[in-house]
């Protein structure tokens, strides 16, 4: 389904939605190197206290209303005649590593809370790696939205 209304405001939403994935992808990126720094202080200190205020500000107030208006902005491309290329197989390609980078979050999420409830289950190597996912992600996507390879 897409709608010819939409067709005159496709810039703008081309512009929003690279300005709200750019914020969120910023997000991703410094979470996680945010948890292993977190990992390096003791549970109880004020420095530990910081990281968890530090992480829950960089959640709240940048990542989730970046990931929110990338989806509506994305969403409103899907619905623009012409945007997609339905018969591609690049689009599905991106679509499936949108959703994981929707299920990253997600992690990151519950990572956090283990720190909120000074029971984290993971190591400094493994944010460490963790960390690495959304670049890989964002390659994937650009390359399938840029090159279309097929």
């Amino acid at each position: 389904m897409v709608f010819d209304v939409l067709l005159p405001w496709v810039r703008w939403f081309v512009a929003f939605h690279i300005m709200s994935v750019m914020a969120w992808m910023a997000g991703l990126f410094y979470l996680p190197r945010l948890f292993v720094y977190h990992c390096q202080v003791k549970i109880g200190t004020a420095e530990y206290a910081r990281f968890n205020v530090m992480e829950r500000r960089l959640i709240k107030a940048i990542m989730v209303p970046a990931m929110c208006s990338s989806l509506l902005f994305g969403v409103l491309l899907v619905l623009t005649p012409g945007s997609v290329d339905w018969s591609g197989g690049w689009w599905h390609l991106k679509m499936l590593s949108v959703l994981l980078m929707f299920a990253f979050q997600g992690f990151c999420g519950r990572w956090h809370r283990g720190f909120v409830q000074d029971n984290n289950q993971h190591s400094e190597k493994f944010y460490r790696i963790a960390n690495e996912i959304p670049t890989v992600l964002m390659m994937v996507i650009v390359i399938m939205v840029v090159v279309r390879p097929f």
